[in-house]
């Protein structure tokens, strides 16, 4: 199965924990999302299944990728658990695979207040056998046909997630919001690089990662710390060099520049249009003193 390794380390886990093997291919330097011709290069007669994630609210290159599928009679899953609310041309990411998976941590742009998640699909192979997994591999009570989890949603965080729901699209565009502040302060600084959104993509902005090049990302980070602003790298170790991988002796040059360079600054939508353009100025003032 063909994965992006500038993730988070569950993507590759899945493919592991059903006994198959992920494949690690580069991404798009531009949105971190799985690339389309690097997916393709990948491609074997063992290859089944291509698993874009849709990384920090990006939606992935689904067009391509999707065209690659069907070309190969390959399964298309979306990695959907940072992208709740983006849409591609118009139809909304979750859909435009053969399944997709949502993640309801509570520090994602729709979050529970515990663990929760959620899979999409039009498929309804796909979903009897979900139902059936979610529930110790059983259709009916005390009947199991096969092994399983014990992974349903508990009523509580359904409960305050139906109370949330309404009002996502309102918080995606305040994260936008930030988003726009943030890049149109930091435009134009030699060796930043603020997130992009292609062409035909709605942005959710989960993360708002820079690229900081030159070897001055820590220091970015150091001097926002020191002035009470939180900054996290996602991610400093891509997947393939991660010791339960590191075997397997993949080079990804694009992908191991990128954890190099990003860093992802405050975004929620409850923030200010002041705090985001002093949080702007703290990079700023970090890079001229740098």
């Amino acid at each position: 199965m063909i994965v992006p390794s500038f993730t988070f380390f569950a993507t590759a886990e899945a493919v592991s924990l059903v006994g198959a093997t992920p494949v690690f291919a580069e991404i798009d330097p531009a949105s971190f999302c799985l690339d389309p011709a690097a997916a393709r290069a990948a491609v074997t007669p063992r290859t089944r299944a291509i698993v874009p994630v849709h990384l920090f609210g990006h939606p992935a290159d689904m067009t391509s990728l999707r065209a690659l599928a069907t070309e190969r009679g390959l399964v298309l899953l979306e990695d959907a658990a940072q992208a709740f609310g983006a849409d591609l041309g118009g139809a909304a990411i979750g859909g435009l695979g053969d399944a997709a998976a949502f993640s309801f941590f509570p520090s994602k742009n729709l979050g529970a207040f515990g663990e929760a998640g959620l899979i999409a699909t039009n498929d309804p192979r796909i979903a009897d056998s979900v139902r059936s997994l979610r529930a110790h591999g059983s259709r009916q009570r005390y009947v199991n046909t096969e092994i399983g989890y014990n992974a349903r949603l508990d009523e509580i965080q359904a409960a305050l997630l139906r109370v949330k729901l309404p009002h996502v699209r309102t918080w995606n565009d305040e994260r936008r919001r930030v988003a726009a502040e943030y890049t149109a302060a930091l435009r134009g600084i030699a060796g930043v690089t603020p997130p992009s959104v292609a062409k035909a993509c709605t942005h959710v902005f989960h993360q708002y990662t820079l690229r900081i090049s030159g070897g001055r990302r820590d220091s970015v980070a150091g001097a926002l710390e020191g002035a009470g602003v939180a900054s996290q790298i996602y991610y400093p170790i891509p997947i393939h060099q991660l010791p339960v991988y590191a075997d397997r002796k993949v080079s990804l040059p694009i992908t191991e520049a990128a954890a190099q360079e990003v860093l992802s600054l405050p975004i929620f939508p409850e923030l200010s249009t002041a705090d985001a353009r002093e949080i702007a100025r703290l990079v700023r003032a970090a890079l001229a003193d740098g």
